[in-house]
């Protein structure tokens, strides 16, 4: 059965509302699901994933095949949507407060472990309808005024009781890559194979509790705090649909086909998605966030590229340059690592120190042990 909610968001300005959509189809008592798009609103392309998603699940809910719960955010971030400056959209930080629509997400552990202490028992199931419980009073009693709170606000309160959280995403030029607990690979192989996800970055605090990572570290600190007493260990990934220009139908109705395989696989639906198009094999790279070599600008410029993505880059090697302009000069953009090219900046002109490329290798490197790991 399919519901459509109208969540109202607080006005910034007299005569102004904005509202989520948010999307339900309930089946049976199987696992539940929680897709959102867009959480950066100039992220195009989850916008159409989500878009196939409705009327795939549409269909499927004719067909009595969802057998647990599918919530579905088409567009997770109608202030961002919003946000124009001279004709150029900018969705990924609020104009408003400078914030990052995908940082600041509450952090709940501590005030939800005091509810439960003394409590739980040997029951998994017990535990788990305490947990959401206690959950869901605790939300219920911190309701934000400010309308970016309350929007972080809607989106986790839907999305911190379900088995399965899926964060859409895109980078700027990329291959279509995953951010995953740790503790969840390999068993969340499954997606990275119903995605044909090259690249997995395994993390649990990239910095700045973004959206993900806060719906997943909640239960791994519940984890922690109660190591007697089983606990639901819900996966909550970041989804990251290639690269932001990277938008058209076959490519969205493949990636939607693909997540409809994986919540398949996990029990939410009884459906058989198509297989993965002929051609989409390849090895998948698993490999923690502090092995990712982050490329900067060494100078203000063009980027050149030299190298395409996917390619294997040896440390030392030169991805392209950047030609300062009017200097006669080209400056090389070195990895200092070897790794698999998997992102890099769209735009053609970068200032000196801004990110232009990621290079994932497979061992920790000493300059990425903590802070912002997705910049750094």
């Amino acid at each position: 059965m399919k519901q459509v909610e109208s969540v109202e968001l607080p006005g910034t300005a007299c005569g102004t509302t904005r509202a989520l959509r948010i999307v339900t189809w309930r089946g049976g008592a199987g696992p539940r699901a929680y897709l959102q798009a867009a959480l950066h609103a100039d992220e195009v392309p989850p916008l159409l994933v989500a878009h196939h998603l409705e009327r795939e699940l549409d269909a499927l809910d004719a067909q009595q095949a969802i057998l647990g719960e599918v919530v579905l955010v088409p567009f997770a971030n109608p202030l961002g949507l919003d946000q124009f400056i001279g004709g150029s959209h900018l969705g990924r930080f609020d104009l408003d407060s400078g914030a990052n629509f995908n940082r600041g997400y509450p952090q709940l552990a501590a005030a939800l472990a005091a509810r439960l202490d003394g409590r739980l028992d040997a029951d998994l199931h017990a535990n788990g309808a305490l947990l959401r419980d206690e959950l869901a009073a605790l939300l219920h009693e911190t309701q934000p005024r400010a309308t970016l709170r309350a929007l972080q606000h809607a989106l986790y309160a839907r999305a911190i009781g379900c088995d399965l959280v899926l964060d859409l995403h895109c980078d700027f030029e990329a291959e279509l890559h995953l951010y995953l607990p740790a503790a969840h690979w390999p068993t969340a192989a499954d997606l990275a194979a119903a995605l044909d996800a090259r690249v997995v970055l395994l993390t649990d605090d990239s910095g700045g509790a973004a959206f993900d990572e806060a719906c997943g570290n909640l239960y791994a600190e519940l984890a922690r705090r109660f190591p007697m007493h089983p606990l639901p260990r819900p996966l909550a990934a970041t989804v990251e649909l290639r690269g932001e220009r990277d938008v058209d139908d076959a490519l969205a109705r493949q990636d939607a086909q693909g997540l409809l395989r994986f919540l398949a696989a996990r029990g939410v639906l009884a459906a058989d998605a198509p297989p993965p198009a002929d051609g989409r094999t390849g090895e998948t790279l698993a490999t923690p966030l502090e092995a990712v070599d982050v490329v900067h600008a060494p100078a203000t410029g063009v980027i050149v590229y030299e190298r395409a993505l996917g390619e294997v880059i040896g440390a030392g090697e030169a991805i392209g340059s950047i030609v300062v302009p009017g200097a006669a000069q080209r400056v090389p953009l070195r990895a200092r690592s070897a790794g698999r090219l998997f992102a890099r900046r769209g735009q053609r002109w970068a200032r000196a120190g801004q990110m232009v490329a990621k290079i994932a290798g497979r061992e920790p490197l000493p300059w990425r042990h903590s802070g912002a790991l997705l910049y750094d």
